[in-house]
């Protein structure tokens, strides 16, 4: 019976680990894709880029323009389906930008990472730096949210969703907020080690 027990739960993970791990990248325009075509999205290069690697993966595009931390608090459940194994939370560059106190965004962002924590979902935090405009009191408190917050939970923590991107004209649409086609491979680069590292995060709690 205990040998039955244990071929019954190498087969259990065997099978948990052939399933593709499946990531929702739950966020605003910058990973809905505003001004892009489908195929030069974020979750579609961030696939690509995966399973170049030989992951076996599938990344759904949860990402709304215009949405603050609020908005996607306010539809976690269905953005974020039963079945998904790890997500990417991009999300605040739309506080910053309407001015929003760092305490409503904060507040926002902890109630997603704790309500993914109770679904032992994998997460992977991607922050954002402030205008220099609004001042370097509210920076400072924007800013640190996504440390103290991966800190907190334990989440993976890629600092500036942007980094590399932001501010270059060649990698910026006409409205030089967000990336084109290119800026978004140039994001799917620079991002793309912390995003393994959640897939093997996410492997990691299926067999525990």
């Amino acid at each position: 019976m205990m040998l039955g027990l244990a071929v019954a739960m190498r087969v259990s993970v065997a099978a948990a680990n052939d399933r593709p791990v499946r990531i929702v990248v739950l966020g605003d325009s910058l990973t809905a894709g505003l001004g892009l075509r489908a195929d030069e999205t974020f979750s579609v290069k961030l696939e690509r880029a995966l399973r170049a690697k030989g992951l076996a993966v599938e990344v759904a595009n949860a990402g709304v323009s215009g949405d603050t931390a609020s908005n996607g608090l306010a539809r976690l459940d269905w953005s974020v389906p039963e079945g998904t194994d790890a997500v990417i939370v991009e999300l605040g560059a739309n506080d910053m930008l309407r001015g929003i106190n760092p305490k409503v965004t904060r507040q926002a962002l902890a109630e997603i990472v704790r309500r993914l924590a109770v679904r032992h979902m994998a997460v992977l935090l991607a922050g954002m730096r402030a205008a220099p405009n609004l001042g370097s009191d509210y920076g400072r408190d924007f800013e640190a949210i996504y440390a103290e917050l991966a800190a907190r939970y334990g989440l993976l923590l890629y600092p500036f969703f942007l980094d590399g991107v932001a501010g270059e004209a060649g990698l910026n649409q006409r409205d030089g907020l967000h990336p084109t086609a290119a800026g978004i491979d140039a994001i799917v680069a620079r991002i793309l080690p912390k995003v393994e590292e959640l897939v093997g995060r996410a492997r990691d709690k299926r067999v525990m």
